[in-house]
């Protein structure tokens, strides 16, 4: 419940004592802040009337004195020069400015400079510059996210802006759980190295005084590591429910568009799917395809026997109670026909794709050995005129992540035989992914062939067979966990910033994937933490990848490397 928990809370303080009608005033990123832990309804119960965005009530002349503005903004340049434009002309009868991150002295100075109608009644920092989309699992749905893969001689300008904006959102992480880390990060990434010496500055020099919070015995842990360490996991078909959503359809703060798979009402053409708000979703976000489809004939059953129940109206009293339930009815009805749509939605896609049949491929690539039998597969597959350009693309990716070293020739066949059937295939992007994500450039134990531990542990898995062939896969985090729960995190591999170290195991540990996180990865991170093993984890990205989003990134690296003159 943490992030999630702190979130609403701060939402709470802003708009429960300011009495009367409000319009709040969001920017493109608060708005995600906001709509993922308090729903429309509940806004309404605020007396919140009206929702805009700061840059279109620029453009508004019409006077609302009768309203009360509750702006809820990051404290950017850009933000500010609104503010200043709207309280030198204001609209409304108060302002009430909260700030999701620490402002700057002089930007203080500006607001207080343009009030002079003296419409400001307060003004506040609520460290909130996080979207909270799970209760473990945070994302900054930061656009310019292929910034990360670019080599260090590109240097783009948009590179510090990109730092900047992780730094913020981590503080204010800590800062909403009042808590001051260790840092440490991934050696071999100089973007998480820059990262986590940024992020120490603020907190230990900058901004001490603000994080200097009640010490505990053993300090919490910031580790931040690199998407590159672990490829795999982005690239591969999901088959539990709420990663699998997002792979094949989508899902953007909490909600998934349906618009485009046909027709569809238009109060079904956008739904949400939040652990917070929907109680099915909950129990059933990280249960497998399979039983999805046998918890959703239950949940229909259960309608079915309640619809029955209400055409069953004789008398007043009846007709009494229908009315007293018919909120919860509609409701349910809803649920049923939005988990209905998404599960046929996909359904259709995977029988059109052919998935389970890659899929099966796809997790032979990542968990099993064995180059000879894998190069076969992958060849067949490719020659199959039924799978798709992508689905192509991601066999090969994953072959040659797996066997860069073991077989070039067969791997300049398989790139070859890439390029002449799949039209749209980018020549070089297998090659710019193992330029950035190769063996070489690695720290963890991808495929877990380095230690004796995971060698044990996978042969007696190939004994023992696997329960689900589609779901055997488990991403790097998961490792990463497990060492830092036994303490067994290389100091070598992941130094400390700083003087500091960690004795005894932390409490609490915040993983930062610069790069983005999977719904992979926060299902370990929640199964990790029912386990109840002493120490909780909190997930976080600079966006949620899926397969698509994840190649879209590698492509404008690849753009941008190739074009930049300056590359060696």
């Amino acid at each position: 419940m943490v992030l999630v928990s702190a979130a609403r809370d701060y939402v709470n303080r802003m708009l429960q004592d300011i009495s009367g009608m409000k319009v709040l005033i969001l920017d493109s990123q608060t708005v995600s802040i906001v709509s993922v832990v308090y729903s429309q309804s509940e806004l309404l119960q605020k007396e919140v009337f009206l929702v805009e965005l700061v840059d279109s009530i620029s453009k508004s002349k019409e006077s609302m004195s009768h309203l009360k503005a509750v702006y809820f903004l990051r404290p950017t340049l850009e933000n500010i020069q609104h503010l200043r434009r709207q309280l030198a002309n204001p609209r409304f009868g108060e302002s009430h400015l909260f700030f999701s991150n620490m402002l700057k002295d002089t930007q203080i100075h500006i607001l207080a400079d343009s009030d002079e109608q003296e419409v400001v009644q307060q003004v506040q920092e609520y460290y909130a510059d996080f979207v909270a989309i799970d209760p473990y699992h945070f994302t900054l749905n930061i656009p310019s996210n292929h910034m990360y893969m670019l080599p260090a001689v590109v240097d783009p300008p948009g590179l510090q802006q990109f730092c900047d904006r992780i730094v913020d959102g981590i503080s204010t992480v800590f800062l909403a759980l009042k808590r001051r880390p260790v840092i440490r990060y991934q050696r071999t990434s100089d973007i998480a190295k820059r990262i986590a010496q940024e992020t120490s500055k603020l907190m230990y020099q900058q901004e001490s005084g603000l994080f200097d919070f009640r010490r505990t015995e053993i300090s919490p842990l910031l580790l931040i590591v690199d998407r590159r360490d672990d490829p795999v996991t982005p690239l591969l078909n999901q088959w539990t429910y709420q990663a699998m959503v997002h792979e094949l359809i989508g899902i953007h703060d909490n909600k998934v568009d349906l618009s485009s798979t046909g027709k569809l009402p238009k109060d079904q053409q956008e739904v949400v799917l939040s652990s917070e708000q929907d109680a099915f979703f909950k129990a059933n976000m990280y249960e497998n395809f399979g039983d999805i489809g046998m918890s959703i004939k239950r949940m229909v059953d259960d309608f079915q026997q309640v619809a029955k129940s209400n055409q069953n109206i004789q008398t007043i009293e009846d007709m009494a109670k229908f009315v007293d339930s018919y909120p919860e009815y509609r409701k349910m009805h809803g649920n049923v026909s939005k988990h209905v749509t998404l599960v046929t939605e996909m359904s259709k896609i995977v029988g059109e794709r052919r998935l389970m049949l890659i899929s099966e491929r796809e997790q032979d690539l990542a968990c099993n050995g064995g180059q000879v039998a894998a190069f076969e597969a992958v060849t067949n597959l490719l020659n199959n005129e039924s799978v798709s350009d992508i689905d192509r693309l991601h066999l090969v990716m994953l072959y040659a992540l797996r066997y860069e070293k073991e077989s070039p020739v067969q791997l300049m066949q398989l790139f070859n035989k890439l390029a002449s059937q799949s039209p749209k295939y980018k020549p070089g992007l297998v090659q710019f992914l193992l330029k950035q994500a190769g063996v070489d450039k690695r720290t963890g134990d991808l495929y877990g062939n380095r230690d004796l531990l995971n060698i044990a542990r996978n042969m007696a898995r190939g004994l023992k067979g696997v329960e689900n062939v589609y779901t055997q896969h488990q991403p790097l985090l998961f490792q990463t966990m497990e060492s830092i729960i036994k303490g067994r995190l290389r100091d070598v591999d992941y130094p400390f910033v700083g003087n500091h170290f960690q004795q005894g195991r932390p409490q609490d540990v915040v993983i930062f994937i610069v790069g983005g996180t999977t719904y992979e990865e926060s299902r370990s991170v929640a199964l990790q933490n029912a386990s109840n093993s002493g120490t909780r984890f909190i997930l976080g990205g600079s966006v949620v990848l899926n397969s698509k989003r994840f190649l879209k990134d590698l492509e404008e690296a690849q753009r941008i490397a190739k074009s930049s003159t300056n590359v060696v």
